[in-house]
């Protein structure tokens, strides 16, 4: 008899599971599935993953290094060959690698919020431009956006070019050097939006600068680690198991930027002090003769009461992290780029004499702007490899997009931009390195949203062409100068997860000086 009750319950269990299974992934540990409202099935529209293990696509990551969770993810993106889902603990994942999609996502009002794998960021940025949503981002961007503007950027060129200037003194006297670009280009870029975006200069603070270096490393091993186990992704068992070995990275990175912005304090009460006087609006930015930096809009906005010194605290982590990390990844992969393809570097050469002086003295925006080649090339450059290879967003709540695939709350949606920039439906060749694609009559019939390496929409980059701008000032600098070599052989490399793209190998060029 009591046989026959536990063969009763158990199909009667089975059969629940059974239905239930048709609206959850079950063995995803009840991942809620995509459904449409037209009775269409899901898979119809994008293809589901098949999974490692009997729980969905759970344990695909689990115990793989940083090269290997790169390398699965970008060669399951090809094998689909189009958007897929994958369902992984409890938790719907939409991956997108067609331009339309990715337009719709990133236009979507509902989908602004960041997805789940940003919060692995809140330790580090705390819920920053980057990281939040709701009214708080938008709060936020409004009130960086004019930061931006162009009247600030034309301020910035004459740090871009000191700091350029500055770096080709390490090689005065020498006709020729071979340069490891991972070690040398980060210190550039983080004295640079140091100086821009903070107003305070690295000098004598280089030593706390290499080890802000050095911590943020070991935080981006600790999204790695959270990212490839499932275990982690919750806060309760990180906090547990985990948190404890980057507390010491956590304070050496907040101490950096917490001395960032009490140094600028100071400065910037000495500049209004000695400006009060000539200048009968302090906070007419765009008019003062004073050089701006974008920290002083948030010591301007915590005057009055819009933000308070935390936020500050979260923005100028955004600001840094993002002014120094991204913009680096783009100059390395810039300057390998240029040794690889002599005969572009020398189109970008010749473009460089016939509208910059020998003696800098007119590298400004404007003429920043002539070099038209230079432009395709890194666009090119970030085209084939992007600083952020996958963004994210969370559906908020019960989203349909225009294909009819209707994403329940809590679903994870990954942009795989990588895999975007390498469509074969928008990049004919997409491994091959060709600028000219950039060209206005080759771009007319390519949709928009096959190149966003710096997102798109709503939630775009905010300092895309703060960036653009400190590359490739550095680019024309280095190249009036010296000739690139390649010494990194472009198949040895191998990529990593990270919070942007990384190399597992470090990336060597040869300067030799012109004659």
């Amino acid at each position: 008899m009591f046989f026959l009750i536990l063969v009763v319950a158990g199909s009667l269990l089975l059969h629940w599971l059974y239905k239930l299974n048709k609206d959850y992934y079950v063995m995803a540990f009840f991942a809620k599935r995509l459904y449409t409202k037209d009775g269409r099935s899901a898979e119809s529209i994008s293809p589901v993953a098949p999974g490692k293990t009997i729980f969905g696509n759970t344990l695909d990551l689990y115990g793989c290094d940083n090269a290997s969770v790169f390398k699965l993810s970008r060669d399951l993106a090809k094998e689909m060959g189009e958007s897929f889902v994958e369902y992984d603990l409890g938790t719907p994942v939409y991956n997108v690698i067609d331009a339309e999609i990715a337009e719709n996502v990133m236009n979507h009002p509902n989908l602004i919020t960041k997805g789940l794998f940003y919060k692995f960021l809140y330790p580090f940025l705390r819920t920053g431009l980057l990281t939040s949503t709701g009214k708080k981002w938008h709060s936020r961007r409004k009130m960086l956006t004019p930061t931006f503007h162009f009247n600030i950027l034309n301020q910035f060129q004459e740090i871009f070019k000191t700091e350029s200037q500055k770096f080709l003194q390490q090689f005065r006297g020498k006709d020729e050097a071979t340069i490891v670009l991972n070690d040398v280009i980060p210190r550039f870029t983080l004295n640079s939006i140091c100086e821009t975006a903070m107003g305070v200069k690295l000098d004598e603070m280089a030593e706390k600068g290499d080890r802000y270096r050095e911590s943020f490393s070991q935080i981006e091993a600790c999204f790695t680690r959270r990212l490839s186990n499932p275990f982690l992704w919750g806060d309760w068992l990180f906090n547990l198991l985990a948190a404890k070995d980057y507390a010491a990275a956590l304070n050496v990175v907040h101490g950096f930027s917490s001395e960032i912005i009490a140094k600028r304090r100071l400065l910037l009460k000495d500049e209004l002090e000695n400006l009060k006087e000539a200048q009968s609006n302090d906070d007419d930015v765009f008019t003062t003769k004073k050089r701006f930096a974008m920290l002083d809009t948030l010591i301007y906005a915590e005057k009055d009461g819009l933000i308070d010194h935390i936020g500050i605290c979260e923005e100028v982590d955004t600001l840094m992290f993002e002014g120094y990390d991204t913009t680096s990844i783009g100059l390395i992969f810039g300057l390998m780029n240029m040794g690889l393809y002599a005969d572009k570097q020398e189109e970008c050469y010749q473009e460089i004499q016939e509208h910059i002086s020998d003696d800098l003295s007119n590298l400004d925006i404007g003429q920043l702007n002539k070099l038209k080649y230079l432009d395709y090339f890194m666009k090119e450059t970030v085209r084939l490899l992007p600083s952020v290879p996958v963004m994210g967003r969370e559906a908020v709540q019960d989203t349909e997009l225009a294909n009819g695939l209707v994403l329940p709350k809590g679903s994870q949606i990954a942009l795989n931009v990588f895999d975007i920039h390498r469509n074969v439906k928008y990049w004919d060749s997409p491994d091959e390195f060709r600028p000219e694609r950039f060209l206005p009559e080759n771009c007319q019939n390519r949709h928009t949203y096959a190149y966003v390496p710096f997102s798109a929409g709503q939630r775009n980059c905010i300092g895309q062409k703060y960036a653009m701008q400190e590359m490739k000032t550095l680019l024309v600098v280095i190249l009036k100068e010296f000739k690139i070599l390649p010494v990194t052989d472009p198949k040895t490399i191998i990529f990593t997860a990270g919070i942007t793209l990384r190399t597992q190998n470090k990336i060597q060029v040869k300067l030799v000086r012109r004659k």
